[in-house]
């Protein structure tokens, strides 16, 4: 692995018990193709009604329930182990909150497009845990949510190609994931300790491996756990870096200053759809 960083904690915010940033904005060059990567403890309200365009974003819920809703009229509560693709695409306006008075503990990572791709229509993919493709081996448990690895395929529905998964591993194993060689790949350590690529990595703390071949040419990243008694737990992302200008302002994310300003037009004129009266699943749903 290139470098290892740490988990930046920031605490309580208006929307979340504790808020950390795994991956910074703003860093591009070294992120490509993805754009930020945060850690939430939510809470009510909750991440209440708010736009967004140009991007992807994948909520990974760790424990607890999180209510969402749209713009579209979708609607749903997302339990541990279910994952959330939504393609902002033109443009959504969406809400996340911690249902039935819960706690929600989630990862979101968000997803650059590429400039042809910015506009896409906007999607929902809830990825219920049951239905990831898995690949096994002794000491090892890989759930696949993006992308092909070996002969398993994950479910979701990309836009830019993105390989996207969720480990875990014994004490005293060792696994080799394949990787192409021309994407950036990260893993971040969700609970216990490791090495990634012969250096340590512990929870709250994300290793960044950069693009070695523009051939793509595979790759192996080797992981490994020692003799603590207890799991390890990480994801793996990887992806090809889209290599274009990034401008971001708020929830937008676009090419051009221009088209942020676009972004804000379109979205106060009402082209991102409107609020659903009924913004709250029935009791007990």
């Amino acid at each position: 692995m290139d470098r290892v960083l740490e988990r930046v904690d920031i605490g309580p915010t208006a929307m979340s018990d504790h808020s950390a940033l795994i991956i910074a904005p703003g860093d591009n060059a070294w992120t490509d193709p993805f754009l930020l990567m945060g850690e939430e403890l939510v809470n009510r309200p909750g991440f209440d009604w708010h736009p967004h365009r140009g991007m992807e974003t994948v909520t990974l819920i760790l424990d607890g329930a999180l209510e969402h809703g749209d713009s579209m009229g979708n609607a749903g509560v997302l339990g541990p182990g279910d994952v959330q693709w939504m393609t902002a695409g033109r443009g959504v306006i969406h809400r996340e909150v911690a249902a039935r008075s819960e706690h929600a503990h989630v990862i979101q990572l968000w997803l650059n497009l590429p400039s042809e791709k910015k506009l896409v229509p906007t999607g929902y993919q809830d990825l219920r845990a049951g239905n990831h493709a898995v690949h096994t081996e002794p000491g090892v448990l890989v759930q696949v949510i993006s992308g092909q690895t070996g002969a398993v395929r994950g479910p979701a529905v990309n836009h830019w190609p993105i390989l996207g998964m969720v480990i875990t591993l014994d004490p005293r194993t060792e696994y080799r994931q394949v990787l192409d060689g021309s994407e950036r790949a990260f893993a971040y350590v969700i609970a216990g300790r490791m090495t990634a690529g012969g250096r340590t990595v512990r929870a709250g703390q994300i290793a960044w491996s950069d693009p070695v071949s523009r051939e793509g040419a595979p790759t192996a990243l080797t992981l490994a756990t020692g003799e603590a008694d207890e799991q390890t737990k990480l994801i793996v992302f990887s992806g090809r870096p889209i290599g274009e200008s990034v401008v971001a302002h708020g929830p937008f994310v676009m090419n051009t200053r221009a088209e942020i300003e676009q972004a804000y037009r379109d979205f106060h004129s009402g082209k991102f759809g409107s609020i659903p009266r009924h913004t709250r699943l029935p009791a007990g749903a």
